[in-house]
C-alpha cells in the first residue's frame, strides 16, 4: 500500500512536479542520477472529466487540497537519513513553507491510500515557526496537523 501526504488550504495550492533536476532544459527527461530524478508531484483534488472537486479525506476543513507520494518519505520510527529521504522532505518543507505564507493556515495529513477517512491517530496544532527543519515534518500514519503562521 502507498503512503500519501495530503495538504489542504483555504487558498488554492499549486499543482505540479517539484525537485527534478534534468541535465539540461534541452533534455528534460534525462537525469545524472536517481537523486536528480527524485521529485514530488502534487496533484489537486479536481476531477477534470467530471469538472468537479472532491475531498481526499473527510478530515479536511478546506476545499483546496493536494496529494503527493513517494515510498522514500518516512513515517515516524522509519527514518533512514538517506539522501533521497532528505531531498523529499526538503521538497515537502519548501512546498509547505510557500503554502503557509500564502494562506497562514494549512492542514497536513498522511495516510495509506484507501484509509484517508479512518480515525486520525494523532491530531495537533503546530506553529510554522516551530518547524525548523524538513525532518520536523515526519508524521506517524494518519497523523493530522493544523499548521498556523502567526
Amino acid at each position: 500500500m502507498t503512503q500519501y501526504i495530503y495538504i489542504a488550504s483555504p487558498m488554492k495550492l499549486p499543482q505540479g512536479c517539484y525537485g527534478q533536476k534534468p541535465i539540461s532544459k534541452d533534455k528534460p527527461h534525462i537525469f545524472k542520477d536517481e537523486l536528480d530524478f527524485t521529485h514530488l508531484f502534487f496533484e489537486r483534488n479536481y476531477d477534470n472529466e467530471r469538472k468537479k472537486r472532491f475531498a481526499y479525506s473527510q478530515h479536511f476543513s478546506f476545499k483546496h487540497q493536494v496529494a503527493a507520494y513517494d515510498n522514500a518519505i518516512p513515517l515516524k520510527g522509519e527514518l533512514t537519513n538517506k539522501p533521497i529521504e532528505e531531498k523529499l522532505l526538503t521538497i515537502l518543507y519548501d512546498y509547505l513553507e510557500a503554502a503557509i505564507h500564502t494562506s497562514r493556515i494549512i492542514e497536513y495529513f498522511t495516510s495509506v491510500n484507501g484509509e484517508e477517512d479512518k480515525p486520525i491517530s494523532r491530531m495537533k496544532t503546530v506553529d510554522w515557526t516551530d518547524i525548523e527543519k524538513p525532518y520536523d515534518l515526519v508524521l506517524a500514519d494518519r497523523e493530522f496537523w493544523q499548521i498556523i503562521l502567526w
